[in-house]
């Protein structure tokens, strides 16, 4: 059956939808030796598709790995600047995974690494309403009045942002942990909004993800998703 390549793409395990379309648009994707277009699509019964000169199969076996990711690791699967990635942190798990979302090279926590696109897709999108709360540890004077900033309208890049909650974990004299919860995932949102509220960001560090929740796990260290876990992640993509 012929599908959009970012969508076998993603199937196979190789990026997610949105890094897919990026692939596609520098040139690393072909159908049947010919440069492949934004939009195209593709039967993998009948045509080969490649990226960087490999062909793609559909994965057989889905797999789930969640890392708390520590800082001053990238998020990307490869990186041209030659800095760490989060891959090399994953390197013992033995299966083709891809990150979904990311988290800057300066934070840490929650991060789902899989080969499940539909998955990928569902965690990602802002119409599926998963929410991300982060602790972040910010300094800054009238900590009350930052976060009745946070919780109001915020502009960010031209587009208009707000916490779903805010709460102060600790507050001390010009500073505090704060928790944070968000229903979008733009580039580096939590730090913006901080940033328009008066804030300074010390550590960021997010701890849950839709019905994900980092709990104990340690910096650095990874674990598959439990049965129950992938059930509910799965019964998601059927609604």
């Amino acid at each position: 059956m012929s599908e959009r390549i970012q969508k076998l793409i993603s199937s196979a395990g190789i990026a997610s939808r949105r890094a897919a379309e990026d692939l596609i648009r520098s040139g690393r994707v072909h159908i049947n030796g010919e440069v492949a277009m934004l939009g195209q699509s593709a039967d993998l019964n009948t045509d080969i598709v490649t990226v960087d000169g490999e062909p793609i199969k559909l994965v057989t076996k889905k797999v789930y790995i969640m890392l708390n990711k520590p800082r001053g690791y990238v998020t990307t699967v490869k990186d041209d600047r030659e800095r760490p990635t989060v891959m090399e942190l994953i390197s013992d798990a033995g299966e083709r995974v891809y990150p979904v979302g990311r988290l800057d090279m300066d934070s840490e926590g929650l991060l789902i690494l899989t080969n499940d696109g539909e998955a990928a897709n569902k965690l990602m999108h802002p119409s599926f309403g998963h929410l991300k709360t982060y602790v972040v540890k910010v300094t800054g004077k009238n900590i009350g009045n930052a976060v009745k900033d946070l919780m109001g309208e915020i502009t960010i890049d031209g587009v208009t942002v707000r916490a779903k909650k805010v709460e102060i974990i600790r507050e001390m004299p010009n500073s505090a942990k704060l928790s944070i919860t968000i229903g979008e995932g733009r580039n580096r949102q939590v730090r913006k909004m901080c940033t328009a509220a008066g804030l300074t960001v010390v550590e960021l560090k997010r701890v849950s993800e839709g019905f994900l929740e980092l709990g104990d796990l340690q910096s650095g260290k990874w674990r598959h998703l439990s049965a129950e876990e992938i059930e509910h992640l799965q019964s998601e993509q059927n609604t």
